[in-house]
């Protein structure tokens, strides 16, 4: 059983910065992949990242690609998502999930995933 407590979230201006904290308690945080996802009101749930679990490999939707940094310290049982140039479409509820699964095509899936956390919403003004 994996428990995962999001923090960072809040409000901040188009362009600026966020950084999300990913919280998993747990002897085995390094052995699962970590993600992100988010989702905006009346929207699905959408994929954002994926670090592998020894971090070698990470995985962005399009939309975030060069603006936001996915990184994990397994020491640390901590994923983070590093959100910079912030834009109003980028306003959700971002939530934190493990997958045990080692088949790197299915990271964008929310239900290959095993664990979830809470979430924690973030605002961009305009």
């Amino acid at each position: 059983q994996v428990q995962l407590v999001e923090s960072g979230g809040g409000l901040v201006q188009a362009g600026g910065s966020l950084r999300l904290s990913c919280a998993a308690s747990g002897r085995t945080f390094s052995s699962y992949a970590m993600g992100w996802f988010r989702q905006a009101p009346g929207k699905e749930r959408e994929f954002v990242s994926t670090i592998t679990w020894s971090g070698g490999s990470t995985y962005y939707t399009d939309s975030v690609k060069g603006r936001f940094t996915i990184s994990r310290d397994n020491a640390k049982n901590t994923v983070y998502l590093q959100m910079n140039s912030l834009k109003p479409e980028d306003m959700a509820v971002y939530y934190c999930a493990a997958s045990r699964n080692r088949y790197t095509g299915s990271y964008y899936y929310a239900r290959e995933y095993d664990y979830w956390g809470q979430g924690t919403q973030v605002t961009v003004s305009s």
